[in-house]
C-alpha cells in the first residue's frame, strides 16, 4: 500500500461522511430505523471478534483464544472495568497456551 492510496482512502471516506451530513441534513430518520444503526456498531464488533477467535486465515480453528474470550465474556457479564476484562483475557490465553 502506497501512502497516495492511504491518503485518498481516507479522503473518500471523509468524503461519504460528510455528504450523509449534507443529504440527511436536519431531517428526522424514523426511531425504528435509529435505534437499528445505533445497534451496528456492536453487532460488527461482535462479528469480528468471532472471527478473529475462531478462524486463522481460511481455516477454522479451536485454540487457546476461545479460553480468553470465555474469560473475557464472563468477566464483562459480571461488569467488570474494561481494563480489567483485557488483562484478564489475555492473561488467561497466555496461562492456556503456556501450560497446554
Amino acid at each position: 500500500m502506497t501512502w497516495a492510496l492511504i491518503l485518498s482512502l481516507g479522503a473518500a471516506a471523509y468524503f461519504l461522511k460528510l455528504l450523509g451530513a449534507v443529504i440527511i441534513g436536519h431531517r428526522s430518520m424514523p426511531a425504528a430505523l435509529q435505534r437499528c444503526l445505533l445497534l451496528i456498531p456492536a453487532a460488527l464488533l461482535a462479528a469480528l471478534i468471532t472471527k478473529d477467535t475462531f478462524t486463522s486465515g481460511q481455516e477454522i480453528v479451536l485454540d487457546a483464544r476461545i479460553v480468553g474470550l470465555a474469560v473475557a465474556a464472563v468477566l464483562s457479564w459480571r461488569k467488570a472495568p474494561f481494563a480489567v476484562t483485557v488483562f484478564a483475557g489475555v492473561g488467561a490465553t497466555a496461562l492456556f497456551r503456556l501450560f497446554a
